[in-house]
């Protein structure tokens, strides 16, 4: 992927943080984004590509363990994830945080504020990353005027909504070798939808962020994937993981 070239910096103050956060912005330029085939729309004028690039104008970086936005902050913008990868957590009422979803580059990021103009979860990244910032109002009135984007926007959402349903029937009918077999396809099929290796990949998610997000224990995690390991079915190196039979993994 090019890498934008910094032109400013805008400083933030996090709700809870005791230092400001220094966020620097960049150029983004879709036309030359190695995930555009995942973000732009079908069918979009070559006309209308200028007026998406001035929609998206920056792009941010946010390093490792930085949150992009947090429960409850207000909703203006949506995110595509440019580089790395980040993932979305809920806090219970006791405080404690379930992950819901581990987003790649290309995917969309803040849906969840459209419903009330606030942020339902929190976005935080997992490797030093880069978002594009797409301001809601400004989208809204391109979509009224571009029909291909108000359908790009329109499949986003319907997208998420079965991913999140995917992961309901997950949580509630699978073993636990299935729900970690599971887990490590549709991270193998997402990366080789990216033009990433399939078979090898580097998991950010910690096992306890693994555990969370498939409804288990940091243990069960463990032993999981230990068990896969030694029944030859993958081959994993703290957060490198190699599927070695993939077949294996689907049959489980």
């Amino acid at each position: 992927m090019l890498t934008p070239t910094v032109v400013t910096h805008t400083t933030t103050v996090r709700r809870g943080s005791r230092a400001p956060v220094t966020s620097p912005r960049s150029s983004a330029r879709c036309s030359s984004c190695a995930m555009r085939h995942l973000c732009m729309p079908q069918g979009l004028a070559l006309d209308d590509l200028p007026k998406l690039e001035a929609l998206i104008c920056t792009a941010r970086s946010v390093r490792r363990g930085e949150s992009l936005y947090r429960a409850g902050d207000p909703f203006d913008s949506l995110y595509a994830v440019r580089s790395g990868s980040l993932k979305t957590v809920m806090a219970h009422r006791d405080g404690r945080e379930q992950v819901t979803g581990l987003r790649l580059a290309g995917d969309p990021l803040g849906i969840d504020g459209i419903s009330t103009d606030v942020h339902t979860c929190s976005a935080v990244a997992l490797e030093d990353s880069s978002v594009c910032i797409i301001p809601y109002p400004a989208l809204k009135h391109m979509c009224r005027e571009t029909g291909a984007m108000q359908d790009r926007l329109h499949r986003l959402m319907s997208e998420q909504l079965i991913r999140e349903s995917s992961q309901m029937m997950v949580l509630g009918s699978l073993s636990a070798d299935e729900r970690v077999a599971a887990f490590l396809l549709d991270v193998s099929e997402r990366n080789g939808q990216r033009g990433y290796s399939h078979a090898e990949f580097n998991l950010r998610m910690t096992r306890e962020d693994m555990g969370s997000y498939l409804g288990m224990t940091l243990e069960t995690v463990s032993r999981t994937l230990s068990r896969f390991q030694k029944r030859g079915l993958i081959d994993a190196q703290g957060k490198l993981i190699r599927i070695i039979d993939i077949e294996g993994l689907r049959h489980l």
